[in-house]
């Protein structure tokens, strides 16, 4: 049998598209609500996949006991990296894949000035070319994507970089044949993008101002189906390699 292990921080932000494809591949998914108390794995098997997805906390909050399951999913991400097991680490989960892999997780910053920056809304990433034979074929080079954090990470050591964004430099990566993250969310509808802004409408002002969630739904309406289109393939190529032993 294969299975998918799916670690869901917030109600609104589940796997989606990420679930319809695992289950075209033929896999069992189990989704873990840690929100809601469920458990972290203390160990899967190296052929299982794991898939972390986003929240509103950060590796900064590790040490809240309100997020106890930081901690623990750290511990198991340590064990996922030594072993080079599969991983998709979407929003957070990509910053706890690069912190458990010996990289750096910071608020990001303006530039030129210590004022906090946000990253919230749709804008384009470009793909770099160096990865285009694996996990980027078939990808264009720049999409539109939907963006929602304030954190950033470092590459980590050993790790390809596969996108960046004007913004956000360090996007996507990939640390050895298996372990993925990815800042932005490809994964998501329309349907998905409301549900964000129904339970986090304070940070999109927080980001973008008081007309933020107008803007928002604007230009969801104008990008969310080429985004789907491209967001495909790039985790289909994902949940390909991740498979491949």
């Amino acid at each position: 049998m294969k299975v998918a292990v799916v670690l869901q921080h917030a109600d609104f932000e589940g796997p989606a598209r990420i679930a319809d494809l695992l289950a075209e591949a033929g896999y069992d998914i189990e989704v873990r609500s840690l929100y809601r108390g469920d458990a972290v794995p203390t160990r899967m098997t190296p052929e299982s996949l794991l898939i972390v997805m986003g929240g509103s906390m950060g590796v900064g909050d590790v040490d809240r006991s309100e997020f106890h399951f930081l901690q623990e999913e750290i511990r198991l991400l340590r064990q996922r990296v030594d072993e080079g097991s599969p991983v998709l680490g979407v929003c957070l989960g990509a910053q706890l894949l690069a912190h458990a892999a010996g990289a750096r997780v910071y608020p990001m910053t303006e530039r030129g000035g210590g004022m906090a920056a946000f990253e919230v809304g749709w804008a384009p990433v470009q793909f770099h070319r160096e990865g285009r034979e694996d996990s980027l074929a078939g990808v264009p080079p720049e999409a539109h994507v939907l963006h929602w954090h304030g954190d950033m990470f470092d590459i980590p050591p050993g790790a390809k970089r596969l996108a960046s964004s004007r913004t956000c430099q360090n996007q996507a990566f990939r640390l050895g044949r298996r372990l993925f993250g990815l800042q932005f969310h490809c994964e998501v509808d329309q349907e998905n993008v409301e549900a964000f802004l129904r339970a986090d409408a304070d940070f999109v002002v927080r980001a973008n101002g008081p007309d933020g969630v107008a803007q928002l739904r604007a230009t969801t309406a104008q990008h969310v189906q080429r985004s789907r289109s491209a967001g495909d393939v790039l985790l289909g190529n994902i949940l390909r390699a991740m498979a491949d032993r």
